[in-house]
């Protein structure tokens, strides 16, 4: 302990660091920034001074009308290099504010796993972050405890019901249904559960996934009201029957208590960037596995309250901006006004085959081939109908040379580009790109999704890969088809189609980056998530359940003798 606590006292906060730069800003009291939407104070359900929930009774988002200007933020793939994408929308949205509009910022909450791991907190960086960042990166209000105690409590009733009789006559060796905890912990992606002699309950293979991979959480964000909510929770199916039937939550009888589990987490964060802006954080699915955005019921609330809302997709555009065009906006009834691009000229560098180590030296050649990456997502974008603005997300080391390479390559598909410095310098280093949103939001634009309900499943995978991702084919395992066929069988071919792919690439390769075409899209299963409404295609190697790093940023996280936690980023 006495080393420990000499170890404690030789470590010394970085006055640069994000944890630094959020404490050192006085927050306002959380009223205040509810008054900037007309909240009344009497709706903010308080956490404190500086965070609330704001009252499903004081919006009534289900019916409301959503009539702010919605703007989405995407990005590239993304690469080690580092694209900003969550500080972007911050910025953005400080920056409509400073122009003088009624803004609101729309953001899912982070997950502990990236945050103990390797990615780290999802609060932005840097002068253009939401706070308390502390409180938001860990625990926040408990809302991802209390999905996960939802999804654990089905889980648990599951081998309860198999204990006492098994009147739905389950088949243990088809529960499909997995337990969860929101951390990184490979060694619990494979367990046997039961063990332990006839008082334990029956032995079987079972698993646990992270919070954020969880049907729950999908079914979360993408509910409109607590019935919404309990009818999603019921038609989840859980397990099959020995005779192949499909067993669902319903059938259970226990989602009126994850209702009850659910009931204050289904209420929205309200929180402030360092500026004041008001800022609604709330849910995170994963934009792999699942669509990747934050609440149905936090983003309408915003748009009832608001003039401007910014908020974002996970990932790049290929992942989490067409799950939220063809998922969140058709489940959610809501649209887009303009899309925004994030990009660096050091992750354009990466696109264009310049290895992480070697991105320090101008290469206006190498932005030049990365700059294709960048083109493809404007593309993919535009055909939706949607007005594109790029935000280059300035580094200290970018050139003129670099970034013309980047301008010439954005004017050729007709998107304007701004130079965006909100990271060191705030709102006012992304005012061009506010102004240049606002121009475009009130400006004309023709949403349309990419598909139809009515196409069948394999037409919608082979459409997103083709359109978005520039494959030449799809090639599904005998396995995946069978089930397609089955789920359209079971009345679920109308569903959107959620694509679980890496993130890193066009392709199921994570290692192809730059503008990849006419490959092979590998399809190795599909998921029927009827909750959420959508079914899952399972592309290449993706996992549910991470894994921690070899030095995961949990080693660098430790909390000082006033009691504050440094290390966070």
């Amino acid at each position: 302990m006495a080393g420990t606590a000499m170890e404690r006292g030789a470590r010394k906060v970085d006055p640069k660091s994000d944890a630094a730069i959020a404490a050192s800003v006085t927050p306002q009291p959380i009223e205040e920034v509810g008054a900037r939407l007309g909240l009344d104070p009497r709706v903010l359900f308080r956490y404190g001074h500086i965070k609330a929930k704001i009252a499903l009774e004081a919006v009534h988002p289900a019916e409301a009308k959503a009539d702010g200007k919605l703007i989405l933020v995407t990005a590239i793939n993304p690469t080690p290099a580092g694209e900003g994408k969550t500080t972007t929308t911050i910025g953005l949205g400080d920056a409509l504010a400073r122009i003088g509009k009624n803004v609101a910022i729309a953001l899912r909450e982070p997950s502990l796993g990236p945050v103990f791991g390797s990615k780290g907190g999802a609060t932005g960086g840097g002068r253009a972050q939401i706070i308390p960042m502390q409180d938001i990166n860990l625990h926040f209000t408990g809302d991802f405890h209390a999905i996960s105690a939802a999804h654990n409590l089905l889980a648990a009733t599951i081998d309860n019901h198999i204990y006492w009789g098994n009147a739905l006559d389950i088949d243990a060796r088809r529960i499909n249904w997995r337990r969860v905890v929101d951390l990184n912990d490979r060694a619990l992606r494979h367990v046997t559960v039961g063990l332990g002699g006839p008082p334990n309950g029956f032995p079987r293979e079972d698993g646990f996934d992270i919070t954020v991979a969880s049907e729950v959480m999908a079914i979360f964000c993408l509910a409109r009201s607590f019935d919404d909510l309990e009818e999603r929770l019921g038609r989840m199916v859980v397990a099959h029957t020995r005779a192949r039937h499909p067993v669902t939550a319903a059938q259970l009888k226990v989602t009126g208590s994850m209702v009850a589990l659910l009931r204050d987490a289904f209420q929205p964060n309200l929180v402030q960037t360092l500026e004041g802006t008001p800022a609604l954080v709330h849910g995170g699915p994963f934009a792999n596995i699942a669509h990747g955005c934050n609440s149905v019921v936090a983003t309408r609330t915003a748009l009832g309250l608001a003039d401007y809302v910014v908020t974002e997709a996970g990932f790049g555009a290929d992942l989490g901006a067409e799950k939220f065009l063809d998922i969140k906006c058709r489940q959610g009834e809501i649209a887009p006004s303009v899309v925004v691009i994030v990009a660096t000229v050091r992750a354009l560098k990466m696109h264009g085959g310049i290895a992480q180590k070697d991105l320090g030296p101008e290469n206006p050649a190498a932005v030049r081939a990365g700059a294709g990456n960048l083109v493809r997502h404007i593309e993919n974008m535009k055909s939706y109908g949607l007005p594109v603005v790029v935000a280059i997300n300035r580094f200290t080391s970018d050139t003129p040379a670099e970034i013309a390479e980047i301008e010439h390559a954005c004017a050729a598909v007709g998107a304007e580009v701004h130079l965006c410095s909100h990271w060191a310098e705030g709102s006012a280093g992304a005012v061009g790109l506010a102004e240049a949103v606002v121009r475009l939001a009130d400006g004309p634009s023709d949403f349309k999704v990419l598909y139809k309900d009515d196409l069948p499943l394999v037409q919608k995978i082979e459409t997103i890969a083709r359109r978005i991702y520039r494959a030449g084919s799809v090639a599904f395992e005998s396995t995946a088809l069978k089930k397609l066929a089955d789920f359209e069988g079971m009345g679920y071919g109308d569903l959107p189609v959620c694509m679980a792919k890496t993130p890193y690439s066009f392709s199921a390769d994570p290692g192809l980056r730059g503008t990849p075409s006419g490959f092979v899209l590998p399809v190795r299963d599909v998921r029927l998530s009827a909750g959420a409404g959508f079914v899952v295609a399972l592309c290449g190697d993706v996992m549910t359940m991470p894994g921690l790093p070899s030095h995961p940023a949990a080693e660098n996280i430790y909390v000082d003798e006033t009691g504050f936690i440094a290390g966070l980023s």
